[in-house]
């Protein structure tokens, strides 16, 4: 496990033109590091995907970046202002709200007809959130983001729930979303295939391996660790899933 040197712990200015830079950052629990050091640098109008098994680190990760958890050694640093969303798994929305579409939309912002109908969604406006299929919740929460005029967004497993036509659409609507507003995604996904689709980097956090390997996807899928890791015909099934 490579180790780092102990630095600043919080929002000095990242490299230019980076909105979050990992730097020789170890998040863990308790004052214990259970992963290597990771470094990194999230660009606007990159899309980032995030993979791992169950219990690999990334939600610790996340947590680590978006400030809700400290680091235990190394550091985040976020350009001045930055405007981040975070999307949560959706399991924990679902019943905590008793909103209408409309109403889960402005919680992130004012601008919420525009952004329902920017994610096709603009006739659900009155529906209540609860009695929506699986993909119009999506499609409303992803008009949240539209909304929020963030410049990052975090999204932690957001098509866990839905079928295969309905996650690609998912990816397909957060793909058009970054490329509408220059907006940088970072999304957790135990989906390769869509990973490999939509991403043009990754992050494969495996805390049993102890390994963190960053890069474009082709270059993350085919390193090996990765190959040793979870087999080189993950990689290449269209629906392959890491559970």
């Amino acid at each position: 496990m490579v180790t780092a040197q102990d630095s600043a712990t919080d929002d000095s200015a990242p490299e230019r033109d980076a909105l979050v830079e990992c730097a020789r950052l170890e998040v863990g629990h308790a004052g214990r590091a259970i992963l290597p050091a990771i470094d990194l640098s999230i660009r606007r109008g990159e899309f980032w995907a995030v993979i791992g098994r169950n219990g690999s680190g990334k939600t610790t990760w996340l947590r680590t970046v978006l400030g809700l958890a400290p680091p235990i050694r190394g550091s985040v640093l976020r350009a001045a202002g930055l405007r981040v969303s975070y999307l949560p798994q959706r399991s924990t929305l679902d019943e905590l709200y008793p909103l209408l579409a409309r109403e889960v939309v402005a919680m992130g912002a004012e601008r919420a007809w525009q952004a329902l109908a920017e994610m096709g969604v603009a006739d659900l406006r009155e529906r209540p959130f609860r009695q929506l299929s699986e993909g119009q919740k999506q499609r409303v929460l992803f008009a949240r983001i539209a909304a929020s005029h963030a410049e990052l967004t975090i999204l932690d497993e957001p098509t866990s729930a839905m079928d295969v036509i309905a996650e690609r659409e998912a990816f397909e609507l957060l793909d058009e979303l970054r490329k509408r507003q220059n907006l940088a995604i970072v999304v957790v996904s135990h989906y390769l295939g869509l990973a490999r689709s939509f991403a043009d980097r990754a992050v494969l956090l495996d805390r049993d391996a102890k390994a963190v390997i960053v890069g474009s996807c082709e270059d993350v899928f085919s390193n090996q660790v990765f190959r040793d890791r979870y087999a080189g015909s993950l990689a290449t099934e269209r629906h392959a899933k890491l559970d």
